[in-house]
């Protein structure tokens, strides 16, 4: 494992203190706007990174493959860590003024947009076969018949508007031919084990689970009959986004893409490495046993960091068509969500590097 450099302070926010925090963070931050010109959201991104620059991330998983890679040695800005990443938690730090970089899924930035906030999307990152390495498998309560997603019909299905999981839900319904008004959707937050207890207590009879939490949902409830399902729907859209004023700012402009290079360089090094990872990241920082560890591995597969962004802004309107149509929100152009002149920069940092 690479040290941890001394020159550059590395700080970390738990997630306990991150509310407490957002105001006095705010109140410091405000004063952080660019001491020069802005940079135009057309122009071309700087290179050169000012001295003292400052970025705060929401991407607890990349600062432990950084740390692990090497790759956070290399980085010429000071980083403060803030120990959350998902939706909600970041679209709150995003309006305090205390985040520069988030990293979600695919409906955060479409939420954050619906709700008033410029954002954009600076990097995007998937799995190669999504199909045979997805995010979520379907959670079958014990008791409940659900082999297909036909058998989706009548059943409780727990939801969570403006997150991933939310989606694929919706996804999952059109797949089966199916709407809103075929289920009962139950509004629950996907945070933590909240979905597994809702399963095994039989508040839900479906619920998507990601991770771990698929493992041990089986291992637990098993022999009570609870399973899971594949839902046969691509779930596996990774972004880097960040406010569209932050990247007025040419200094945190020129770190951001900084860190979108360190963070491809990254995750290609998570893949390479895996035994590496288990440790370092799944048993030490995560406290999860190396068989846990190993099963997240296998089930993460290969990374896909496209150079174009084609296909991922078409399939992004996919999306916003989908939810607009069953929330009642506008339809918006999935193209104004991606500042294209990032469009290249994390595919470009891995050609560079060999891989």
């Amino acid at each position: 494992m690479s040290p941890l450099p001394s020159r550059r302070a590395v700080r970390v926010l738990a997630p306990l203190v991150i509310t407490v925090l957002l105001a006095t963070l705010s109140a410091c931050a405000r004063g952080s706007g660019p001491s020069g010109p802005e940079l135009a959201l057309d122009a071309p991104l700087p290179t050169q990174v000012p001295e003292g620059t400052r970025l705060r991330i929401g991407d607890p998983q990349t600062k432990v493959a950084l740390e692990l890679s090497g790759e956070i040695g290399k980085l010429s800005f000071e980083v403060e860590w803030a120990n959350f990443s998902g939706g909600p938690q970041t679209l709150e730090a995003f309006r305090a003024d205390a985040l520069d970089v988030g990293s979600v899924a695919d409906i955060p930035p479409i939420h954050a947009t619906w709700t008033g906030l410029p954002v954009k999307i600076v990097a995007a990152k998937f799995r190669k076969d999504p199909l045979d390495h997805p995010v979520y498998e379907l959670g079958i309560a014990p008791g409940v018949h659900v082999r297909t997603l036909a058998d989706l019909r009548g059943k409780r299905i727990a939801y969570s508007p403006g997150q991933a999981q939310g989606a694929l839900v919706l996804r999952v319904l059109r797949k089966a031919g199916l709407t809103k008004d075929d289920v009962t959707l139950v509004e629950l937050p996907s945070t933590g084990d909240v979905y597994v207890n809702a399963l095994a207590s039989r508040q839900v009879d479906v619920a998507p689970l990601g991770g771990v939490n698929i493992k041990r949902y089986l291992a637990k409830y098993g022999d009570r009959g609870a399973a899971t399902i594949p839902h046969g729907v691509r779930d596996d859209p990774t972004h880097l986004y960040v406010r569209t004023e932050t990247l007025r700012d040419p200094a945190k402009a020129a770190a951001i893409r900084e860190y979108v290079q360190a963070w491809a360089r990254a995750a290609v090094w998570v893949y390479e490495h895996p035994e590496e990872w288990i440790q370092g990241y799944y048993v030490k920082d995560q406290g999860l046993s190396p068989a846990d560890g190993a099963y997240l591995v296998k089930q993460a597969g290969e990374p896909d960091i496209p150079a174009s962004w084609t296909d991922v802004i078409a399939r992004h309107q996919e999306t916003i068509d989908l939810l607009a149509a069953e929330s009642g929100n506008p339809v918006i152009n999935a193209k104004d969500l991606y500042d294209l002149r990032f469009e290249r920069v994390a595919a470009d940092a891995i050609r560079k590097k060999g891989v």
